[in-house]
């Protein structure tokens, strides 16, 4: 029997994989020449303003152009940031170019400017589960200027989104210690109010709009936020203009204390806070991405994409207690459930990606490495991109590590979650030892994750007639970025405690693209 390791890959015979418990960076380090990434459909609504930075690696500096923009549109060809705006609606095939002196790449890039938003799932970065109630406009910025100097944005992450904590809170609390986060909630003409360490809102989104990435802002419906800070009950409109006029692009929504004003739990008073809010971002000359956060309730998944474009299914993943599986496996299968409701514009939404340095342990204490294998934390990212789920990390931006940068940074593995075809991966197989998920995509191929729920390596065999497919495939692993030959019928591979084998899969002759 052949038996190697390669970089941490134990080969047994011709279809058997192991790999050890390592921090092995399985990503394949980007080529100097450019590499264009990031989603191949945007939209937007007419009139309001457009800004997207073609994601590229590649050694700088590129020169970006880009042909068919529509008009009202320009690119700057040294940073390949888009910006203007579009009057027509339409759909608008645009071809994106990359070039240095290494080489050149372009990629297909269709806008559509209509009514919806989020065409595919949004990708970027929260400061909850690392600043939690010591956040401040400095630690926006230095995220921005990471997404940055990581590399991310060349991937496609773009927004940078506060969390909780920004405001005014009118009393002490367990995320209020700092008398200067206590004060009014609103000025004289019913504005809300930052707190001290947020002396300039549309400073700060200025800030990050200048880099080409997107800012994002959070309240609550209710009176008060979950931390006890202002909310936005009985000022919606205003809030909603005041968040478009500092230039927020991305709004989530939190319940929080909402219950005790909402007047019942009937589904259309679960719904209505959500569904004010929804209208009044509609009536705004700006596009602000909609983020319910609600955990689940009144089976969200059902209704929505009605209002919003992203919806939490489940509870909060931080803080999830674990059992024999890490708590990101307790809160995917829940979500993964909802597979035939998610679709282009309107997403299932299982919380953030808790990786790299974090505090997940619901104590809001100080930060520390996630406890998370290095085979759990691909099995996280694999699972996150195959249920089509927005790809929103809240870790540390200031302590980005090389592995969690190859977990967070495969452009193989993204292109899954950001599939113009918009499905989500449904359940092919559940059992106390196994967990199999299949994602069709718009190709025409497949992306399967194999997944060991055991406690060690173990065997998962899969047969052709499990994904309705026939005859010889060809099958890749995406994390390696590695064709792994032809099959025909069946595969067997051994995969790692908690771990996976995230592949793809297509007819053999079908050209990949």
């Amino acid at each position: 029997m052949l038996r190697l390791t390669i970089a941490g890959l134990l080969l047994l015979g011709t279809s058997t994989l192991i790999w050890a418990d390592e921090a092995v960076v399985l990503t394949p380090a980007a080529a100097p020449a450019p590499h264009i990434n990031g989603p191949r459909v945007y939209g937007c609504r007419p009139d309001r303003p457009l800004l997207y930075r073609i994601p590229a690696t590649g050694t700088r500096p590129i020169a970006f152009a880009a042909e068919g923009l529509p008009d009202g549109l320009k690119l700057d060809a040294a940073t390949g940031i888009i910006t203007g705006s579009i009057a027509q609606r339409g759909e608008y095939p645009v071809t994106l170019r990359a070039r240095n002196d290494l080489g050149a790449d372009s990629r297909t890039w269709k806008i559509v400017c209509g009514d919806t938003l989020a065409l595919t799932p949004p990708m970027g970065w929260n400061s909850w589960y690392i600043h939690y109630g010591h956040v401040t406009d400095q630690h926006m910025r230095t995220a921005a200027d990471q997404m940055i100097a990581s590399g991310m944005a060349d991937y496609g992450y773009q927004y940078v989104n506060i969390d909780d904590c920004w405001g005014n809170a009118p009393k002490h609390g367990k995320f209020i210690r700092d008398p200067q986060r206590v004060g009014p909630s609103r000025d004289a003409e019913g504005n809300i109010l930052p707190n001290h360490f947020f002396p300039d809102m549309k400073a700060m989104t200025d800030y990050i709009h200048g880099k080409g990435l997107k800012a994002g802002i959070y309240t609550s419906p209710g009176p008060l936020t979950c931390g006890g800070y202002t909310g936005s009950y009985e000022h919606e409109a205003q809030d909603a203009r005041q968040f478009a006029a500092w230039g927020f692009d991305f709004l989530k929504y939190d319940w929080c204390s909402y219950g005790s004003v909402s007047g019942g739990t009937t589904l259309d008073k679960q719904q209505k806070p959500f569904r004010l809010m929804w209208g009044e971002l509609q009536k705004l000359d700006r596009d602000i991405v909609f983020n319910l956060c609600q955990y689940g309730k009144g089976e969200v998944w059902k209704w929505g994409g009605e209002m919003g474009n992203c919806w939490r299914t489940t509870r909060d993943l931080g803080g999830t207690k674990v059992t024999n599986l890490p708590g990101f496996y307790v809160i995917g299968f829940m979500n993964a459930e909802h597979w035939e409701n998610a679709r282009p514009g309107g997403w299932n939404d299982p919380d953030y990606i808790l990786i790299g340095w974090v505090d997940d342990s619901g104590q809001m204490g100080e930060s520390r490495q996630t406890t998370l294998t290095p085979d759990e934390q691909y099995a996280f990212m694999s699972m996150w991109c195959l249920m089509a789920a927005p790809l929103i990390f809240s870790g540390d931006m200031a302590k980005l590590d090389p592995f969690t940068l190859n977990v967070l940074c495969n452009h193989e593995v993204i292109d899954v979650d950001q599939d113009v075809l918009g499905r989500q991966a449904r359940i092919v197989r559940k059992t106390d030892r196994e967990f199999i998920l299949a994602k069709d995509l718009e190709d025409g191929s497949k992306a399967v994750g194999l997944f060991n729920l055991a406690a060690d390596a173990a065997p998962i065999a899969m047969k052709w007639s499990d994904f309705d497919l026939t005859g010889k495939q060809r099958i890749r692993d995406l994390w390696r970025q590695k064709d792994l030959g032809t099959e025909d019928g069946t595969y067997k591979v051994t995969i790692p405690a908690h771990g996976v084998l995230l592949l793809r899969m297509w007819p053999d002759g079908v050209k990949k693209p």
